[in-house]
């Protein structure tokens, strides 16, 4: 974990302090969230240990989150094809090696190689998760001895075909050809053939998720996540059908809590043999967030809304759940009226302190920094 220990002053007893934000969405990492609430709180209490553990749940950010969280973590340059077939530069991290994992685990992150940020315009039927695959292979080629990967942000709604395809999966049509990469083209697959796929690490392949819609139906990839990719109903529907075609042919539990994440990618995981995780909790546990909670006297965490579902399952009601006895304190871009922050000592919301969403949006690391400042002075 990354530590920062200011000099001490005689006048003020010194306390822990453990800053465990997610990303600010849009704005700011989790790793820089947490840098600039550092900076802030030093402005008051210079003298405290703070110890920065900045958060995720698998989607945007992941990456980010371990590499600053763990020491001697190794980012591994990786070039693959991303979720509209262009090559592009993308990265996966090698933590260092224990007793559980003697060849380290491999965190790679679906957002980072097949997702919707890195496409110029939405692609709901043709883009794919071809790109996660590589990247999980060149890991595997790489020898480490377990693998997590981070689900989310994901541009396609493919049922994770393109990322079984990298690892030596065939899914053929009536023809005995391939069928194209995507979601399109689910519903022409009459043949899954597994036979070259991969095998699985030594210490498996775990799958971290926020979410868990089924694979099918009205919560399912298509319906729930299809959109938000561009799909128009017509395409939704199309889309489902094809995912209920696969889920026909491969031998995994559509209805699995989480299969229908990053559009059907868990599925694919599934299929493969992962198992499918609660991503902050496996998150927080790889980076040694639950005994820096428990040894700490303040806790910070946040991320870019906190609205009604936050509590279920997000990082901040997460992180408040490890806090035992420390202090915990909430900070997010804005906080909603239907928001239950009972979890929390305290709560600031950017908006409020900037005066609008925009000022909020344009300088998050500065109103950051001050919400750090007002934290620290309440604390004294």
């Amino acid at each position: 974990m990354a530590r920062i220990r200011a000099r001490r002053a005689a006048s003020v007893e010194p306390v822990i302090v453990v800053l465990a934000p997610d990303s600010f969405k849009g704005t700011l990492g989790a790793a820089d969230a947490a840098a600039a609430l550092a900076e802030g709180w030093r402005r008051a209490r210079p003298d405290d240990d703070i110890v920065l553990l900045p958060m995720a749940d698998g989607g945007e950010g992941t990456l980010a989150a371990f590499a600053t969280a763990v020491p001697d973590a190794e980012r591994v340059a990786v070039r693959v094809v991303g979720p509209d077939g262009a090559e592009i530069d993308s990265a996966w991290l090698r933590l260092p090696p224990t007793a559980e994992a003697p060849g380290g685990t491999a965190i790679v992150e679906l957002g980072a190689t097949s997702g919707i940020e890195l496409l110029f315009e939405l692609r709901p039927l043709d883009a794919h998760t071809y790109g996660l695959g590589q990247a999980i292979a060149a890991a595997l080629a790489a020898g480490v001895s377990r693998v997590v990967v981070g689900l989310g942000s994901s541009a396609s709604t493919d049922g994770g075909t393109g990322m079984l395809r990298a690892l030596g999966a065939r899914f053929l049509d009536s023809d005995g050809s391939d069928v194209p990469l995507g979601g399109a083209g689910l519903a022409a697959i009459t043949e899954v053939d597994l036979s070259g796929l991969t095998a699985l690490p030594p210490g498996g392949v775990g799958a971290l998720t926020d979410v868990t819609n089924p694979l099918l139906g009205r919560r399912g990839a298509a319906a729930v996540f299809g959109p938000q990719k561009g799909a128009d109903p017509g395409q939704v529907a199309r889309l489902d059908v094809g995912l209920a075609n696969l889920a026909r042919l491969v031998d995994a539990d559509p209805i699995t809590p989480g299969a229908g994440a990053a559009g059907g990618t868990g599925f694919g995981l599934l299929a493969w043999g992962a198992t499918l995780e609660a991503g902050a909790s496996a998150v927080s546990q790889l980076i040694g967030l639950p005994a820096a909670a428990a040894a700490a006297s303040v806790v910070i965490t946040g991320e870019g809304s906190f609205d009604g579902q936050s509590a279920a399952g997000k990082v901040p009601a997460y992180v408040a759940s490890l806090a035992g006895g420390a202090r915990v304190a909430l900070v997010a871009g804005r906080i909603t009226a239907d928001a239950d922050t009972s979890a929390f000592a305290a709560s600031l919301s950017l908006t409020e302190l900037a005066g609008s969403p925009e000022q909020a949006m344009a300088e998050t690391a500065s109103w950051l920094r001050d919400a750090g400042e007002r934290f620290a002075r309440e604390f004294d």
